[in-house]
């Protein structure tokens, strides 16, 4: 079974305006909400994939609930841990300077013409988890069987111990389950001692961690130096390179098509290769599945259903 992570996950309450002035009221021409948090993302593009997961994390308040509902609503099963005060954080995501079409469906950035959205965001603290919270968590990953997979996704908040994500790699590995990790650059390398299976840093915190200089090859094959199995580092419209675990180099390309929306599409990269390699164990085509879905997402106002990443698949660009 493969079980998904999310520390903090929220509900992303995204508003549409033709045009947004500080200090005055604005009013929406429309609007969307999502259910998500990088792990969650993860699991509801593994189940558009046909690839079943568990969803852990923490929830609180009606916001948790509305969440644990709506993930559970997408066919995902989750494990969530709820807590006692406060309540799952909301994100607001406001869109602004063209206006938003009658499904709210606006170009973000077209690839062909470079036109661009304005956007401005406001992310919830939300709930913090305490120490029995993550006991309560550490006690669920016990419960891992040998091969199991474990990924973990997004950033620690500042009120949680820097070593959180140790315990819980700790205890996978412990368990013989397999762990993959999408996480920031320095909290990257605090995990690489746990051998991930894959990583997936993008050429900006690549660049953070070795240098403007270093090439993404090159700091692919440093990363497997340091403990990590395989490496895909996304390049953007440029695609992504991945080093494998035998030294193999692959590439995929990026389809055409109109960014609409960025949230998602790294963890919907994650998602297709993980399904992809479950379906064949080839890593040419796990890498060009994650980057359909990665593109899928990005083309489409929320996580791209199967449809819409078979379609980017068929016209990839290698």
């Amino acid at each position: 079974m493969i079980y998904t992570l999310t520390i903090s996950p929220a509900i992303d309450y995204v508003v549409y305006l033709d045009q947004l002035i500080p200090g005055a009221t604005n009013r929406s021409c429309c609007e969307e909400y999502y259910f998500g948090g990088k792990g969650i993302n993860v699991s509801v593009v593994l189940k558009n994939l046909g690839v079943d997961s568990v969803a852990l994390g923490f929830v609180a308040g009606f916001t948790g609930k509305a969440l644990e509902e709506g993930v559970s609503a997408m066919g995902v099963r989750t494990g969530f841990i709820h807590l006692e005060d406060g309540i799952t954080r909301i994100n607001v995501k406001v869109k602004s300077g063209q206006r938003a079409g009658a499904a709210g469906l606006g170009t973000e950035r077209d690839t062909g013409t470079g036109a661009a959205r304005q956007e401005t965001e406001i992310n919830g603290q939300g709930a913090v988890p305490q120490e029995k919270h993550l006991r309560m968590l550490d006690d669920k990953l016990n419960e891992l069987q040998e091969g199991d997979m474990l990924i973990i996704s997004g950033s620690i908040p500042k009120s949680l111990p820097e070593d959180t994500y140790d315990r819980f790699l700790k205890t996978a590995a412990r368990r013989g389950a397999v762990p993959v990790v999408d996480t920031g650059s320095r909290l990257l390398l605090s995990t690489l001692k746990y051998r991930p299976f894959l990583i997936k840093p993008n050429r900006d915190e690549l660049r953070c961690l070795f240098g403007e200089d270093i090439q993404p090859v090159d700091g692919a094959r440093k990363l497997q130096e340091l403990g990590a199995r395989n490496v895909i580092i996304s390049l953007g419209q440029d695609g992504a390179v991945m080093v494998s675990e035998d030294g193999s180099e692959y590439r995929c390309g990026v389809p055409p098509g109109t960014v609409r929306n960025t949230v998602g599409s790294g963890d919907s990269m994650v998602a297709g290769f993980i399904a992809g390699y479950n379906r064949t164990h080839d890593y040419q085509y796990a890498l060009d599945l994650g980057g359909a879905a990665g593109a899928a997402t990005a083309y489409s106002p929320g996580l791209a259903g199967r449809e819409e990443i078979e379609a980017c698949l068929a016209q990839a660009i290698i």
